[in-house]
């Protein structure tokens, strides 16, 4: 066994490690960061990399209103009695600070979305718009060689095989054969991206979550921080109950860390855990199926190490994890790829049934509502499928899944079939196996209303964060449409998740906590692997990257002796 010694060890290379890494250094600590899998970047690179920071400088400078107050008032509406008061007080008061840090003092850099509200934007203390941003893309090709180190994001969120997109690029990507302008920026995109694959494995025009961790792991390369790949922390080194360091295996080495100040534990949660999940997911307890999203070393390191050392884990919430439905995309090995449904059921013409053919909640409604409706419809089935129906109309206009609008081909997905398509809805809801004249019936009802703009089943479109996924061409609602045009389409959504949100209990300053509720001195959580402060709830886009980021940075200045 070999020794070396830093101040502070990071556990896991995803947006909360790597603030915390990239903070910890800019205050002159000596960091190691070390990652179980073969790239960098956890989770956080399958992401869109949004972050929800109220108040931050962004929405400011844009003059857009909001308060610490009305975004507390927010979260205690939102989490309810799983609230932390002193961890959601610790959040809103350096959320926008860490922001501002990182802007000023990494590659960071980020977009406000000035129109993107809460997710449930009629609560008290809810925002119109401004809390959440995003990454502002990156060009890979500025990591050198470590390019190549970087995770990719999942195939099916690339389109070619390689190419990535913003939730900016969508708009023009669904309007390129109607706008000039649209057209000039997907040529544009094009254009580079096939320059980029004569020479790279994928695009280097980097967006999203890749973009975010890539800005990150740029500042660390440039302070000759370590960041050692393929190498799990197997044990915490505790002495006098205190945490000195952990035992990290190298490939065919193990090395012993000491460190002077403390570990910061990042490692993901536990969502590729089948132990875990099973005892904590309802669903998948009653043995029906789950497919994960996050990456497969995502497997509760960071709780098992805590737990080993005394720290305590936290599994009250209203949630357990932060759930999204997904379709699975045959690959040309045989294998089947998850893709997550985060912006079509928004979309005029399109409807979710179960197997009786009804719908049973908002399409709208946020990912993470919508997947407990999906369970809850499917209790009595032995799988929780649902199924995403559209009309010829609204598939070629927005596409479905990874079926892109047209002018592409849809041949290769009626192929393969991952898309199921009928001349009649009921002869759909045959090739789909459920029930037809349950289809039918809930086929007359929506679309009779949604023809004026209405629905009084589910209330699709009835607010500002509804109808910012929707259309605003398509009047008099955003998000409705009748699906009449054949031929009908459909396919196949489980659930799945974003990852955990229970996990090791903390204090404000991202201590990990013992069983009496005491900080373990030398250990933090940050990300996943702290229950979340959102109590298990899902108040907007970005409520687990933001909070990551900003207990990175907060766990970084108390391991640096700043504010406390």
């Amino acid at each position: 066994m070999t020794q070396t010694e830093c101040d502070v060890l990071v556990v896991g290379s995803g947006a909360g490690g790597l603030t915390a890494a990239c903070t910890a250094a800019h205050h002159g600590l000596e960091v190691i960061v070390t990652e179980k899998e073969p790239s960098f970047g956890g989770t956080t690179a399958y992401s869109a990399g949004v972050i929800w920071i109220p108040l931050n400088g962004h929405a400011v400078r844009a003059g857009l209103s909001d308060s610490r107050e009305a975004a507390l008032r927010y979260l205690e509406a939102e989490v309810g009695t799983f609230l932390d008061r002193a961890k959601a007080a610790a959040f809103l008061a350096h959320g926008a600070e860490m922001l501002a840090f990182l802007e000023q003092h990494s590659h960071a850099r980020y977009v406000v979305m000035e129109a993107w509200s809460d997710y449930h934007p009629d609560v008290t203390g809810a925002s119109q718009g401004g809390r959440s941003l995003l990454p502002e893309p990156y060009d890979g090709r500025l990591l050198g060689a470590r390019f190549g180190e970087l995770r990719a994001p999942l195939p099916t969120m690339m389109l070619f095989g390689g190419m990535s997109v913003s939730r900016d690029d969508i708009p023009h990507l669904l309007n390129a054969t109607r706008s000039p302008r649209s057209a000039w920026h997907v040529t544009k995109l094009l254009a580079r991206y096939a320059l980029d694959r004569m020479r790279y494995p994928r695009g280097t025009r980097i967006t999203n979550g890749n973009a975010l961790v890539a800005r990150l792991a740029k500042t660390l390369f440039e302070r000759d921080v370590p960041l050692w790949l393929s190498s799990p922390a197997v044990k915490l080194l505790v002495d006098n109950s205190a945490v000195r360091g952990a035992i990290v295996q190298r490939g065919e080495e193990t090395v012993e860390v000491r460190t002077r100040r403390g570990v910061v534990l990042a490692s993901g949660g536990f969502p590729r855990n089948p132990e875990m999940r099973a005892r904590y997911y309802r669903h998948v307890a009653a043995g029906k199926r789950h497919v994960p999203l996050a990456p497969p070393g995502n497997t509760g390191d960071g709780a098992r190490l805590a737990r080993e050392a005394g720290g305590m884990f936290q599994a009250e919430a209203d949630q357990p994890a932060a759930w999204t439905p997904v379709s699975l995309v045959p690959q040309a090995d045989g294998s089947l790829q998850p893709f997550p449904h985060f912006i079509d059921r928004c979309k005029p013409g399109y409807i979710a049934v179960d197997r009786r053919g009804r719908r049973f909640a908002n399409e709208a409604d946020s990912y993470h509502d919508f997947v407990p409706r999906m369970i809850e419809a499917c209790a009595g089935d032995p799988e929780v499928e649902v199924y995403l129906i559209t009309d010829h109309r609204a598939l070629r206009r927005y596409g479905i899944g990874v079926v892109p609008p047209a002018p592409m081909p849809l041949a290769p997905h009626l192929r393969s079939g991952y898309l199921v398509r009928a001349a009649t809805p009921e002869a759909l809801a045959n090739a789909l196996v459920i029930d037809a004249p349950g289809l039918l019936r809930t086929l007359e009802s929506y679309n009779a209303h949604a023809a004026r703009g209405e629905d009084p089943e589910f209330g699709k479109g009835s607010n500002a964060y509804h109808r910012f996924g929707g259309d605003p061409a398509q009047q008099p609602n955003p998000n409705l449409a009748p699906i009449v045009t054949p031929p009908f389409y459909a396919v196949r959504l489980v659930p799945s998740d974003l990852g955990t949100f229970i996990g090791l209990s903390t204090d404000p300053r991202a201590r990990v906590l013992d069983v009496n509720e005491r900080p373990i001195a030398g250990l933090y959580a940050v990300g996943n692997d702290m229950a979340s402060v959102m109590g298990g709830t899902y108040p907007g886009a970005g409520i687990t990257i933001g909070p990551a980021m900003t207990f990175g940075y907060i766990a970084a200045r108390h391991l640096a002796g700043i504010d406390g």
